[in-house]
């Protein structure tokens, strides 16, 4: 069916038009706030919004999400015209179910209203902040980690301007709290970094000190803030039209706002909240001490794939992920991958099996209703190579040993932001370090030779120790060249035999 004017809005004036089903199990506005969260992306409403509405649902407590846009107004116009009511459908290969969720007591668009913002992030009843904001939005330097602030966030930490970025948000945020004592409050990292409570940590005290704040100020947030780490893992495609039809039909009304994901997911925190939180193990979040294993396990063994299936995927000129496992030969490189290179780089969680996950890993991506597109995945390189990918290098070579099969991603990468496929077609290279990747390859002579090296001195994405290892060097070559005169479905198909 095509979504039409026709159908009534989703609302809460028309959820009794939808099935009992699926209708939200907390209406917005019947319980207080006690959330906020930064990033009102469509993972955030498919993840944490639907762990925080069942921990409600079956612990109760105030602890409803104020969702802050930092700048798509769009989605934030959406969500209100609905009430804050969206609906998930999840995706498998036996059909879709779709169920409207209602964790949201109201959206905000940050650059429309900082102040409000500011002092939402003040109020004592807001005792958690939780962001997605992706990863180069946390203006963390990778070589150094520390606060490498462009002119926006600068002028946010330097001047009394209104703030405009994710930075200045949580300084003046923390600051206004600060000077109300307004108790303390847990922020968290729910986005795909290693260790990425420790690195909003390092934003928050890198803000703190760049921006000169009064000794009072930065010691009562050492006493009063905490950064609980994160593992998040569920697949959300980008919603499209046929997002809308489904959950038209499911629902029989119109949700503008809809999204959709597969069955899996898992969300693993560090129990550390002073002011107190949901009741998420109640709705199938682990709760732990340490994230750090979760985060390795999930970054190396899953995001390293998805990005290895990516790359060779927009080079062999395959749509979606799920269309790319198909390619004779991949599943086997990639089983290699897991076996010999993630699996033998870190220790994994107590009981967990990293070559089992790797399976269900490649059971979630032949899921042929995600059609979660090549490109997409493909996206800031730059930014997700070094944690999904080169740590496992890194680890293997510190202990001596090669890491052969995740030097092909590396290889993959290079290929494809040279900006064509195997058959010519071009490619994009949507990555913050365009200018920097593209300036880099125009003093290489095209060779695998020349290209590798030429790279490699990228000090933003590569150490220097792991540019200057002879053995990463020669693997990457010979992947790159393979990759050169065979395309990536006849490198792939060579290599598993």
């Amino acid at each position: 069916m095509a979504v039409n004017g026709d159908i009534p809005l989703l609302g809460l004036g028309t959820l009794d038009r939808v099935p009992a089903a699926s209708r939200p199990l907390i209406r917005p506005g019947d319980v207080g706030t006690g959330i906020v969260h930064l990033g009102l992306g469509a993972f955030h409403r498919a993840h944490q919004a639907v762990y925080t509405e069942r921990a409600v649902a079956q612990a109760g407590g105030d602890w409803g999400i104020i969702g802050v846009a930092p700048r798509n107004v769009d989605v934030v116009r959406r969500l209100a015209d609905q009430d804050g009511l969206f609906s998930v459908t999840t995706l498998s290969a036996a059909g879709a179910q779709t169920k409207v969720v209602g964790a949201f007591a109201g959206v905000r668009h940050a650059a429309s209203d900082p102040a409000a913002i500011v002092a939402l992030l003040a109020d004592p009843a807001i005792r958690v902040v939780t962001l997605t904001v992706t990863e180069k939005a946390y203006q963390l330097d990778p070589v150094t980690g520390g606060l490498r602030p462009d002119e926006a966030v600068a002028a946010d930490l330097s001047t009394d301007r209104p703030p405009t970025t994710v930075p200045g948000l949580l300084l003046r945020g923390l600051a206004a709290r600060a000077a109300a004592d307004a108790g303390p409050i847990a922020l968290v990292s729910c986005d795909n970094l290693p260790s990425n409570g420790h690195r909003l940590r390092g934003l928050v005290h890198e803000a703190l000190a760049y921006a000169k704040v009064p000794d009072a100020t930065t010691d009562w947030v050492h006493a009063h803030v905490t950064f609980p780490g994160t593992m998040v893992d569920r697949i959300v495609p980008a919603a499209t039209a046929q997002t809308l039809d489904t959950a038209a039909s499911a629902l029989g009304v119109r949700d503008l706002a809809a999204i959709a994901g597969e069955p899996y997911s898992q969300w693993v925190v560090e129990d550390d909240f002073p002011g107190g939180r949901p009741a998420w193990d109640r709705a199938g979040a682990v709760l732990t001490g340490d994230a750090g294993p979760w985060e390795r396990l999930k970054l190396r063994a899953l995001n390293g794939v998805h990005s290895a299936i990516a790359y060779l995927g927009a080079l062999a000129g395959q749509e979606t992920i799920a269309e790319t496992l198909r390619l004779p030969g991949l599943a086997d490189v990639l089983r290699r991958m897991i076996a010999e290179d993630v699996a033998a780089s870190f220790t994994p969680p107590d009981g967990v099996s990293v070559i089992g996950y790797g399976e269900s890993v490649l059971d979630r991506f032949a899921n042929p209703a995600i059609r979660h597109r090549t490109i997409q995945v493909a996206m800031d390189g730059s930014q997700k190579l070094p944690q999904r990918v080169l740590h496992t290098i890194a680890d293997r070579r510190a202990g001596g040993h090669s890491a052969y099969w995740s030097a092909l991603v590396v290889a993959a990468w290079m290929r494809f932001v040279q900006g064509r496929a195997d058959d010519g077609a071009a490619l994009p290279l949507d990555d913050p370090l365009a200018g920097r990747i593209r300036a880099a390859l125009a003093t290489s002579t095209g060779t695998p030779a020349s290209v590798v090296p030429a790279l490699l001195g990228l000090t933003e994405i590569f150490p220097p120790e792991l540019a200057a290892d002879e053995q990463v060097r020669r693997d990457i070559v010979t992947w790159l060249t393979a990759l050169d005169t065979h395309g990536a479905a006849g490198t792939v198909t060579g290599a598993a035999t």
